[in-house]
Order: C-alpha cells, then sequence, then structure tokens
C-alpha cells in the first residue's frame, strides 16, 4: 500500500493535513518529528509532508530535523513551519516578518507541478509571525503575497516543495487541488487506498488473528465500538461478545435502539446490563462535576469489568481505539501519547489473549465511510460525539432519576425537529442541557415556577474552535413550543450563542 508520511513538527492541523491526503485516496500516517530517519527509510513512503508548529525555526529549542531528509529521494512538501524549516535546513534565512499575516491572503503563484490547474490568482489561508527572507541556493520562488516575498518555494531537480499557507483548511482556495498535484503529479500516487479494500483486508486479518478464540468488546453505542463490533462480527461471528453497559444517562430510548441493531442484524452474543438505579444510587447528593465524572468512569468500569469476569472463555479483549488516539505528540515530548477514552486499562484479575484494535488506522470520518458499508443504521454510523459521562454533565448539580427523563423528553424533541427540517444535516453537534433553574411561567390561568431548558448547536471542522450556529427563528421557535407544551415541568427554553473560545461545547 503507497503511504504519506505526516511528519509532525507540533502544528494544530496535523491530523487534518493526513484526513485530506486520505481523502484524495493515498494512505497518511502521522509520526512525531523525533522519529529517527533510518526508520523513515525503512518505511518506504511515496512522500513525506512537514506540518506547520508554533515555533520559530531559529530558536534552537523549536522542533528540528537532520537536512539529511532532503536528500534521500523522497518527495517532500512544507507546510508553514515545515516551509521555513525546509529553507532553514537547505541553508536560506528565516526572520520575523515586518508584517504577520493571518487569514485569508491572496497569493499569486508562476508555473509549478505544485500550481497544476489552479489559477493564477487564489486566496489562501496564512497564519504566521515568521517568514523566509533569503530562499535555499537551488530553489525557485513559485508564490508571492503582497507581504510575503517566498509564500511558495520548489526545487524540482529534488522534488521539494514549500507553501508558507494552509492548503489542508477549508479557507484556502485550491487547497485540495495543491494537495492532489503533490500526491499524483509529484509523488506519482495511484490511490489505492479505499474504505472496499480496508474491510475485506481486515475480516481476512481478523480471522487469522483470532481463529477459534472468543473476542469480547465493550460496546458504548457510540459510532467508534458499533462499526468495530460490526466489523468484528462479519469477521467471526458468534464468537464475538459485545457487552453494553446501560447507566441511565443515553439519550432517550438509545439503550433499546443499540440492543435492537445488534441484535437483529448482526450474528453476535449481545449482553445488556442496565444499572441505572444503581448509577443514580451512587451519584445521589453530588452536585461537583469533577465529582459527578469520577463517580460514573468509576462505577462504569467496576460494572464493565464485574460483566466480563462472568465470561468464562475471554479469549481476545477488542476495543474501538481509532487512529488519533494513537497518535504520538510532536509538540516535544515524543514519549506522551494522548490518551482517550477508547483506550481502556483491564483490571490485573482479568486476562485476555491480546488486545485487538480494528479501527486503529483510522480516522473518525473513515470510520463512518466503513460503518455504512456494512449497513450499521445511519443514527449509530452518524452519532454526534456524546460525552463519556452521558447526561450526566448535561445536567447541572445533583442528577436524579426526573431530571434525566425532563433532559431526555426536551432533547428528543430537539433532535425530532431538526431532523424533520434537514437542519441536522448542517450543524457539527445539538443537544439540550438542563442548568438547574427554575423561572416564573403562565400555562393557562396559572403560574407555574418549572425548569429552564438551555439548547446548545454548534457548527465546526475539528472541534478545537466552533461557532454557535446560526439556527433559524422558525425552527427554533417550532422547539421552543414542543418542549414547552409536551414535555412537562419546563415552562421556558434559552438558546446558547456562545462560541469557543470563550466557552467550551460542553457546559460542565
Amino acid at each position: 500500500m503507497e503511504k504519506i508520511l505526516v511528519l509532525d513538527f507540533g502544528g494544530q492541523y496535523n491530523q487534518l493535513i493526513a484526513r485530506r491526503v486520505r481523502d484524495n485516496r493515498v494512505y497518511a500516517e502521522i509520526l512525531p518529528y523525533t522519529t529517527p530517519l533510518e526508520e523513515i527509510k525503512k518505511r518506504k513512503y511515496k512522500g513525506i509532508i512537514f506540518t506547520g508548529g508554533p515555533n520559530s525555526v531559529f530558536d534552537m529549542s523549536s522542533p528540528h530535523y537532520t537536512a539529511d531528509i532532503l536528500g534521500i529521494g523522497v518527495p517532500v512538501l512544507g507546510i508553514c513551519y515545515g516551509c521555513q524549516l525546509i529553507s532553514w535546513m537547505a541553508g536560506g534565512e528565516v526572520k520575523t516578518a515586518p508584517v504577520s499575516e493571518y487569514g485569508k491572503i491572496e497569493l499569486t503563484h508562476t508555473a509549478s507541478p505544485l500550481f497544476a490547474n489552479i489559477p493564477e490568482r487564489l486566496v489562501v489561508w496564512m497564519s504566521h509571525t515568521d517568514y523566509i527572507a533569503v530562499a535555499p541556493e537551488g530553489f525557485e520562488i513559485v508564490g508571492t503575497t503582497a507581504d510575503c516575498p517566498c509564500a511558495a518555494m520548489q526545487n524540482t531537480a529534488k522534488n521539494i516543495y514549500a507553501v508558507q499557507f494552509h492548503p489542508e483548511v477549508t479557507h484556502s482556495e485550491y487547497g485540495h487541488q495543491v494537495l492532489y498535484n503533490f500526491l499524483y503529479e509529484i509523488c506519482h500516487c495511484k490511490g489505492d487506498w479505499v474504505m472496499d479494500n480496508f474491510i475485506d483486508t481486515s475480516v481476512q486479518k481478523l480471522r487469522e488473528q483470532i481463529g477459534d478464540k472468543n473476542v469480547i468488546l465493550g460496546l458504548s453505542g457510540g459510532v467508534d465500538s458499533s462499526v468495530a463490533a460490526g466489523l468484528l462480527s462479519r469477521a467471526v461471528g458468534k464468537q464475538l461478545t459485545c457487552v453494553f453497559v446501560d447507566q441511565g444517562l443515553m439519550r432517550k430510548d438509545e439503550g433499546d435502539m443499540v440492543e435492537r441493531t445488534f441484535t437483529t442484524m448482526f450474528d453476535m452474543n449481545f449482553v445488556r446490563v442496565n444499572c441505572g438505579e444503581h448509577f443514580m444510587a451512587a451519584l445521589k447528593g453530588v452536585t461537583d462535576p469533577e465529582e459527578k465524572r469520577r463517580i460514573i468512569g468509576t462505577e462504569f468500569f467496576n460494572v464493565f469489568w464485574d460483566e466480563i469476569r462472568k465470561q468464562s472463555d475471554r479469549g481476545y479483549f477488542a476495543q474501538g481505539t481509532i487512529y488519533p488516539d494513537c497518535i504520538e505528540s510532536g509538540k516535544g515530548d515524543a514519549d506522551v501519547i494522548k490518551t482517550h477514552h477508547n483506550r481502556v486499562k483491564t483490571p490485573d484479575d482479568v486476562e485476555f489473549l491480546g488486545i485487538i484494535e480494528p479501527l486503529a488506522d483510522l480516522f473518525k470520518d473513515e470510520v463512518r465511510r466503513v460503518g455504512e458499508r456494512l449497513g450499521i443504521p445511519r443514527e449509530l454510523v452518524w452519532r454526534q460525539p456524546f460525552p463519556g459521562p452521558g447526561l450526566g454533565v448535561r445536567i447541572i448539580g445533583e442528577i436524579t432519576a426526573e431530571k434525566v427523563k425532563i433532559l431526555q423528553d426536551a432533547d428528543a424533541v430537539l433532535r425530532d425537529e431538526m431532523a424533520k427540517n434537514g437542519y441536522e444535516r448542517n450543524l457539527a453537534q445539538f443537544f439540550c442541557v438542563l442548568p438547574g433553574v427554575n423561572t416564573v411561567g403562565v400555562m393557562g390561568d396559572h403560574r407555574t415556577y418549572e425548569n429552564l431548558v438551555a439548547i446548545r448547536a454548534v457548527t465546526t471542522d475539528d472541534f478545537m474552535t466552533a461557532d454557535w450556529a446560526r439556527i433559524p427563528y422558525d425552527i427554533l421557535a417550532k422547539v421552543s413550543n414542543r418542549i414547552t407544551n409536551e414535555v412537562p415541568h419546563i415552562n421556558r427554553v434559552v438558546y446558547d450563542i456562545t462560541s469557543k473560545p470563550p466557552g467550551t461545547v460542553e457546559w460542565e
């Protein structure tokens, strides 16, 4: 399989670059800048992309790499900091820019394989305070802006290219074409990374690895674990046991939907553990958000592993780990690996033959495509991000069974209206929050003093930043009217118009 290396120098868009490469049907993987050159050579990449980063290349404490990488015969593309790093390694001069460039900037380019089939002038996304003052010997400047004399450069003899802008972000016009040109015109990729191949290859590998042994998977009902379950079911059928812990903090009827899906559509053993009352008792009187998270996490861990201990023939343990869960940071500490809820620590007294992570090479959008091809229902495949503690962090203050039901009913109305209007496709995430505030209202001729519910809806590409969604007023009016009329104990609906930053997506 063809592979492109995304060499990470601490850029915030490292995963986005890899995803954009994969969108072009070429497999990309991310490694930190501390990866030895010999290791990179052994992997036989078709091309290498240097990411951006927040540092200055002339600061010797910043991430650097040996200049030898420019001479191994593999095409290289530098982006932002990566562009400046190539200049620094090749003998150019990088300085603090007289004028910093942030946001959309018009760029003019000359003929280059990198800009094939792209208009001479285009708008690109810049974010830099340093710039290339003098290009290295052997490099030709092929792109400029009003304040950046070297916005793109190339050394065609060595197949080395560099751009000061970010082609991976949607704000850059023809950014997709720039990456396409690097992959196909410069690296001469064939484009053999397709989901159907992934499914067939994965099923064969899983059958070979598992043999006649059993597999246990913790099924949360989220996208990752659901797709992992579907893939394993196709591979080994009844050898798979999925354990689903319903702690009573899921969205309305969600537990039933998960059970119905995996007991009717897939060949597997499905175990549902209903423990809502246990969780309500454990959370009684608790109001601190961090304490609530701790209790929910601890009790979930205990309930799940108590159920696993009942399985006499455990075999392998499977997890819904995806590629972002496995990526080492390129921010300067190569020993730190990003932690994620998908990677579960097993208790010392529970032994398995090994850990299986069938989705560990995929990004979330690729996981969804696999799920669609496996026939998993859309409501699971396109399930929005849902916090590990569930509705427990969307109820401010003490969690009670009554509050959970109120929030479930209000959230169900919101989701129903978004689906009816087709507006859910415009939103990255939307949900209701119960802030624990009562307000005065009038229903009929009676004064009420009931719950206020807040609606939260955002648009975002990566959840690093998010903007509050401009849902049309007529849709919000219909949602508010239905919630106050159909959901008991709610007499007021408000809409959260805070972006991230300064707020966060979740309230707690």
